[in-house]
């Protein structure tokens, strides 16, 4: 008989909670989709598949909802027909009644926590993987619609007059790439051919007839016929914490460097870290030089400058500027395979170091370069690839995140440029705030997944209490824990992402949060147990 009653309560409380998270999931996954369709431009076909992939996500907080409606509307009704005062005259106890909405409570529970820990990271990953792979369209669609497009998690903006999705092809492009300092270069061409690939993550555009401004230059640099330029492909949703797998940032928590953030602003600080290091170099050579000289060697060619004092204005960029104003910058440009030499002189020459490696190339740009014994005008000439000196590569050998994090002063035997300063401060920002952000997740998702327990069985409890007054009266009642329980988890991830890692009172908060939760369900069925 009691098996009976059960699984009467059993079906009742899996009907009401079958029909209300398929209503809430409908609603909140069509609200939850029309953020990346109006950023990104997506079709309906990719909103559809978005709306699958969105589905985990929207279902971790739709169960513990729905949930709590059919266990307050389900008991309430069982109450309100006096059915409870029969079973416990008849000598049943509250909690056998209560046993079969605990297992719903329980199998919530399990399943918040493992779509939170498991589930939702890999489907918004498989969402990310969707719109990469239709970013061609959404690239055309979007500057067809709004006439330019920013690349997510990068630095470039692309205008274009007309796209032509046929023959992948932009007409009257003009491409911005910026930095911290503002707009690096404007590229505009009559043409551009666009190639996508998603393997690699990046984005090649092919320009024809281009012309290129440099505000770092503050100069037209010339026309090229054609030229290439590869943009990497950001993250579309977010390389977030918040998206990763349980396991995913146990890994990040060993090795910072699989976090994509840290790992780029690591390398833009090594890179500025080798700049400036190359510049001490580039100072101390010169002073020791009877000729004033730098030289720099590449595969099929070497350089030697002279003449020139150096400033660091920009990242990764080594300003080399006339020592005096009637004696501009000379570059001796020799080729290794003919012998030949060449001899320019310059209003201004840069310094360019990659970041793309621990062991970045160099090349040279050359503002307004003359031929020195004919005068003639070289319109545009940069150098390259040049290698870096030998004390790089045994810098190299470190970890790159360990290098990133030295003591600037005490590696450049001096004080850092504002430049790097602020790189540093930016790469320790991300790693603490990193560190905090892992911690804090892992916290908030358990109190979550752990709260769906009380917070059903409140439910329950205010259900029977509230028999005589409108079934919906016990789900908003039961309603106030939950907001107290989501409060407590916020405030105490906003609390340990600001007082940071080593803190522990947002963790504190959050559990507090929790122990209430426990706390209120014991007073409520202890009040029933005494009714």
């Amino acid at each position: 008989m009691v098996f009976t009653l059960q699984r009467y309560i059993f079906r009742e409380l899996l009907r009401i909670f079958i029909l209300a998270t398929i209503g809430l999931t409908l609603i909140l996954s069509l609200g939850g989709i029309l953020g990346p369709v109006q950023e990104y431009g997506a079709g309906p076909r990719q909103a559809v598949k978005l709306l699958t992939y969105f589905l985990p996500i929207t279902l971790t907080f739709v169960l513990p909802m729905a949930a709590l409606f059919a266990s307050a509307l389900a008991y309430g009704r069982f109450a309100s027909d006096n059915e409870v005062d029969a079973c416990r005259a008849s000598g049943i106890s509250m909690l056998t009644l209560v046993y079969p909405g605990l297992a719903l409570a329980v199998l919530v529970a399990i399943a918040n926590l493992l779509l939170s820990f498991h589930v939702m990271p890999y489907f918004v990953h498989l969402a990310e993987k969707s719109l990469k792979a239709d970013a061609k369209q959404i690239l055309f669609r979007n500057i067809e619609r709004r006439g330019y497009y920013s690349v997510p998690s990068s630095r470039y903006q692309i205008y274009a007059d007309h796209p032509d999705l046929k023959t992948d092809t932009l007409y009257g492009i003009v491409l911005l790439q910026a930095s911290d300092e503002g707009i690096k270069r404007v590229i505009t061409s009559d043409q551009t051919r666009v190639r996508f690939d998603p393997q690699e993550n990046v984005v090649h555009l092919t320009t024809f007839n281009a012309r290129q401004m440099g505000a770092a230059a503050n100069d037209m640099s010339g026309q090229v016929e054609k030229a290439a330029f590869t943009v990497t492909f950001g993250s579309l949703l977010g390389d977030d914490i918040k998206f990763k797998k349980i396991d995913e940032m146990k890994r990040i928590r060993a090795d910072l460097m699989l976090f994509g953030p840290v790992a780029e602003l690591a390398r833009r600080t090594y890179t500025q870290l080798v700049t400036e290091l190359l510049a001490r170099d580039l100072q101390e050579t010169v002073a020791a030089s009877p000729h004033n000289a730098y030289e720099l060697a590449g595969p099929s060619r070497a350089v030697r400058l002279s003449g020139a004092q150096w400033e660091l204005r920009d990242y990764a960029t080594i300003t080399l500027i006339p020592v005096a104003a009637d004696q501009p910058v000379l570059v001796e440009e020799r080729n290794e395979r003919t012998g030949t030499m060449r001899r320019l002189i310059c209003d201004k020459v840069e310094i360019c170091v990659q970041e793309d490696t621990t062991r970045p190339d160099l090349s040279l740009r050359l503002q307004n370069p003359r031929v020195q014994e004919t005068g003639q005008l070289v319109v545009q000439y940069a150098i390259g690839p040049l290698a870096v000196p030998e004390w790089v590569g045994r810098l190299g050998e470190r970890p790159l995140l360990e290098t990133a994090t030295m003591d600037a002063t005490a590696l450049l035997g001096g004080p850092p440029s504002a430049v790097l300063e602020k790189q540093q401060k930016k790469l320790f920002k991300e790693i603490a705030g990193t560190l905090t952000d892992i911690k804090a997740e892992v916290h908030s998702r358990l109190v979550f997944g752990i709260g769906c327990v009380p917070m059903i069985l409140i439910g329950i409890g205010l259900g029977i209490l509230q028999r005589g007054g409108h079934l919906l009266s016990a789900f908003g009642a039961s309603c106030l824990p939950a907001a107290v329980l989501i409060v407590t988890i916020i405030s105490g991830k906003n609390i340990t992402t600001n007082l940071g890692v080593q803190n522990s009172s947002g963790v504190l908060i959050m559990w507090a949060g929790l122990a209430f939760l426990l706390l209120l369900s014991a007073l409520i069925y202890g009040r029933l147990r005494r009714g």
